[in-house]
């Protein structure tokens, strides 16, 4: 298994009856999954992709990410939420945060369309400059407003530079038929890559959403299929005793009932950075409903703990902590002595920062704990593709097991309609006129 739950540092905060007593709800949970029957089942695509994808896609989105690097020297990638988190995450875990820095073979890649700043997108379109560029635009519908917006001013540039040839360079990944993306795009003639109907945004990492962009960046995403399969299979089994991911969603359910509200994902790599966003829209779109859900947060120790490292050891005690423990970074140093020891630090000559950063992790455990702050453990040998394709069922099944155990729908999100409408009114959408005129009166 490419991850394992530790959870021997939650042994004053959860007893083992506690946790086994939890089996019951746990296969009523599984049950709705694995027999489609409960809420939001029309998106459980998801639940069996790692096995059934289409491979003649598959197929394609390789070659389209060769030809991308044949052509390009730069990649844009327009989407917003589960349209972009994935990919950026897998490219900054599994290449470096520095990817666009490095020396490589391969195209820099820049997203856009994930806000509606004037700034951000003349800065991405500086970077383009006297480049050559293909874009790889996601979007369901085609029509939410921050990848709109963005692929209206990418596809003037893009006819601008390319003429009729821009459309060679357009790559768009959308509804499998219908949609005014899909439309527009047969009609331009742009090569398609489909978003699967029964995938929801936050759960589409593993479909051309995220494999398109991450095969630019060199990744092997057959790996990363082959490690979502292996998670599959490993975690299909509904037994708290050996299933894993089932024991995380059961465990952080018995810390939410007793009060625990928040869950800090915590790395001790950088290049975790993204993961953790992918991770907080994850959990907090599926379980943000009916006024419940454990609010999802994340830190990067040991940066963060020179931040908010006094708030969890000493503040109030309304979270615990879900440690992402790498134990073999991508490269390692080791500390050389200094003759004049300014600095006090030759006790770790011959040391690796591997080894030093591993016991700041056991440190700050130890002493969050003590503290009162329950911590779970999920150990990961060493990143790569394979791991990565595992860790992302792993946090999608927990998440869905984990919804059902609060008794709500683990894919809709009704919630983030409201600002979108009230953003609509204000700019004066045709249609919108009276609410327009009630938020102008609230404004006042």
């Amino acid at each position: 298994m490419a991850v394992k739950l530790q959870t021997k540092y939650l042994e004053p905060f959860v007893r083992e009856h506690e946790l086994f007593g939890m089996q019951h709800e746990v296969e009523a949970a599984h049950k709705l999954l694995e027999e489609k029957n409960g809420l939001g089942n029309d998106y459980l695509g998801w639940l069996y992709l790692p096995r059934d994808y289409d491979k003649e896609e598959f197929a394609r989105i390789q070659a389209a990410a060769k030809q991308i690097q044949k052509d390009s020297d730069v990649l844009v990638v327009i989407g917003i939420g589960g349209s972009y988190l994935g990919a950026r995450a897998a490219i900054e875990l599994l290449t470096s945060p520095m990817y666009n820095l490095l020396p490589k073979q391969t195209p820099n890649i820049y997203f856009a369309g994930n806000s509606i700043s004037p700034t951000a997108l003349q800065e991405i379109l500086q970077l383009c400059e006297g480049k050559d560029v293909s874009l790889n635009v996601i979007s369901k519908s085609g029509t939410t407003t921050e990848p709109a917006l963005a692929f209206r001013i990418f596809r003037e540039f893009m006819q601008k530079k390319y003429g009729e040839d821009a459309k060679k360079r357009i790559y768009v990944t959308t509804d499998k038929a219908r949609g005014t993306l899909k439309k527009f795009s047969d009609e331009q003639g742009y090569q398609t890559f489909v978003i699967p109907d029964d995938v929801g945004g936050r759960y589409s990492v593993l479909t051309a959403v995220g494999l398109l962009p991450i095969a630019v960046a060199g990744v092997d995403i057959e790996q990363i299929m082959q490690g979502a399969q292996n998670a599959m299979e490993n975690l299909s089994v509904c037994d708290l005793g050996i299933n894993d991911c089932y024991r995380y969603a059961a465990l952080r359910n018995i810390l939410g009932r007793k009060g625990k509200s928040i869950e800090l994902l915590v790395s001790y790599e950088p290049a975790f950075t993204l993961m953790n966003e992918w991770y907080k829209q994850l959990f907090g779109e599926s379980e943000g409903k009916d006024h419940k859900g454990i609010f999802p947060a994340s830190v990067v120790f040991s940066t963060d703990l020179h931040s908010m490292g006094q708030f969890i050891q000493d503040g109030s005690r309304i979270l615990f902590e879900t440690v992402v423990d790498i134990k073999r970074p991508k490269r390692d140093l080791t500390v050389k002595e200094d003759p004049s020891n300014v600095d006090g630090l030759n006790f770790l000559t011959g040391m690796q920062m591997s080894y030093i950063n591993q016991k700041a992790m056991q440190g700050t455990i130890l002493a969050h704990t003590e503290g009162g702050t329950p911590n779970l453990v999920l150990e990961i040998e060493e990143m790569n593709p394979f791991a990565f394709g595992y860790l992302v069922y792993f946090f999608e099944k927990a998440c869905a097991i984990s919804g059902y155990l609060s008794g709500i729908n683990p894919f809709d999100q009704p919630g983030v309609e409201g600002y979108k409408t009230n953003m609509f009114a204000l700019l004066g959408k045709p249609g919108y006129e009276d609410k327009q005129q009630q938020l102008l009166e609230k404004l006042k």
